[in-house]
């Protein structure tokens, strides 16, 4: 039973953590101390001010745009030294078996360059999470750095990890990249691009 809850929370990760990636130049997932680590370089058509745009925006449960996995997304009262404090609930499912998982985070930026968010522990499913975006332009489109951190607050078997994960985020990946990168050349006012083919990640 703990594994089907554990399948279910990273199915849940993975269909989020790939979230802001379009064209995908590369990603990795790896596991130390009961961290994983997740890294992705990738390309999207849309201009990162518009991105930005779309990243940081948490209000009326926005990110359910972005994944499904996404049930709840707000800005929460500032805290005392005025960084923001945003707050998201996700939802993984497996064999017919859900489970829910929040996050508080402190939301810091440098617009429209740099995005991080770190969770506070104790108002968290997480002992320990971290998401970062460096957006640089390229051309037309803009390039994306991507890393997150986390370790659960639950136990995950050790035949679930890295592997999963990784499958997971390349089965999601393109309706993810879809949904972020159509919301940010929206706001850019571009017409929307056909799908492109997921990446390769040679796991089977």
């Amino acid at each position: 039973m703990r594994a089907v809850r554990a399948a279910a929370a990273l199915s849940a990760l993975g269909a989020g953590a790939i979230a802001a990636a379009a064209t995908i130049d590369g990603f990795d997932v790896t596991k130390q101390k009961g961290i994983y680590s997740f890294e992705a370089q990738a390309r999207l058509a849309a201009t990162r001010e518009s991105i930005y745009a779309v990243i940081t925006d948490f209000d009326d449960n926005a990110y359910s745009r972005i994944s499904r996995s996404y049930k709840e997304s707000r800005y929460l009262e500032s805290a005392e030294d005025g960084t923001p404090i945003v707050y998201t609930r996700m939802e993984g499912c497996m064999k017919k078996r859900c489970i829910s998982f929040a996050r508080t985070e402190r939301l810091e930026t440098d617009a429209p360059r740099w995005i991080k968010t770190t969770a506070l522990p104790e108002q968290s499913d997480f002992k320990h999470a971290m998401s970062e975006f460096v957006l640089e332009p390229d051309g037309d489109g803009t390039k994306m750095i991507y890393r997150t951190e986390i370790e659960p607050d639950f136990f995950v078997p050790p035949l679930i990890g890295p592997w999963f994960l990784k499958r997971t985020v390349s089965k999601g990946a393109l309706r993810a990249l879809d949904r972020i990168e159509g919301l940010a050349r929206e706001l850019d006012g571009r017409p929307p691009l056909p799908p492109v083919p997921p990446p390769s990640t040679g796991v089977q």
